[in-house]
């Protein structure tokens, strides 16, 4: 993608700006995304050089036809002059009561292995116990200031990183999956910024986009995160789970990822080492 975005506080006059820039992002033309929304390629045109200012549901259309997230809908409605439509209200806001009762329950059900909701920059949100829990075994998880992002967790050579078997790998993957799991497979601009603070880290692949990894055949269905463990690797893969038919902007922004053991052998050893640490802080 090679479109530069526009500012998400863009005025009236920049609707042009913004709806080019998301037709770049989704590589539709004028003429295409004039016959998937059923609006004329000459008022396309008009909205995009400024002359026309477009009635708010041909906005709608046109956001939904590109496959806009609903936070730069918003922006959209903004610059042509119309209140926005979706809520902005936070995660734990009382209309999202519903949805965080559901998290809750599939985050506790995770138990005895982690799982983390997560916003669209990978913050932490909410966690089940086991989350902590398992992280405490590598790391004194109280000395690190929140709000806590996953990421920076991985990637901090004084976090998770000294633990992280085959970084390279891991790395390159982890990178690839912000832009796999962006929402509306988009970068805005608060996860270009995430990406340039990891990659600031120690001994970060720079050919992370381009890299495809081993050209054998996988002997694995995922790529597993794996953390070192007095000296044996626990291997975890994730199932990532994202709110469906979102109407606000928070419900379409949550992430829930539950980690599960690849292999037999960290399950067994998982347990063991949770149950060590859980001695270790309640002696007993």
């Amino acid at each position: 993608m090679n479109a530069t975005r526009p500012d998400s506080n863009t005025a009236q006059g920049e609707l042009g700006d913004l709806l080019r820039y998301w037709r770049d992002v989704r590589g539709v033309s004028q003429l295409d995304l004039s016959l998937e929304a059923g609006v004329s390629q000459r008022q396309i045109s008009f909205i995009e050089s400024g002359r026309s200012v477009p009635g708010r549901d041909t906005v709608l259309t046109l956001a939904q036809t590109l496959d806009v997230p609903l936070r730069e809908r918003n922006a959209l409605l903004l610059a042509a002059g119309y209140a926005p439509i979706y809520s902005e209200a936070p995660w734990n806001a009382e209309e999202m009561h519903g949805v965080v009762r559901a998290l809750e329950r599939v985050v506790r059900q995770h138990e005895p292995f982690p799982a983390i909701v997560m916003d669209r920059h990978w913050n932490v949100l909410m966690t089940n116990d086991a989350a902590p829990r398992f992280f405490g075994c590598f790391i004194d998880m109280a000395s690190r200031a929140g709000p806590r992002n996953m990421l920076h967790l991985i990637f901090d050579p004084r976090g998770m990183r000294p633990f992280v078997h085959n970084w390279d790998t891991v790395s390159r993957s982890l990178l690839q999956r912000v832009y796999r799991e962006s929402v509306g497979h988009a970068i805005d601009d608060g996860t270009r910024r995430l990406l340039d603070e990891l990659l600031d880290y120690p001994d970060v692949p720079r050919d992370w986009k381009s890299h495809h990894g081993r050209s054998a055949a996988p002997t694995t269905p995922v790529i597993p995160i794996g953390f070192v463990n007095d000296g044996v690797v626990l291997r975890y893969f994730s199932m990532v789970t994202i709110v469906g038919t979102p109407q606000n902007v928070a419900a379409q922004e949550l992430r829930l990822e539950c980690m599960f053991p690849a292999d037999e052998e960290t399950e067994a050893r998982h347990l063991r080492l949770l149950a060590a640490h859980s001695k270790l802080i309640h002696g007993k």
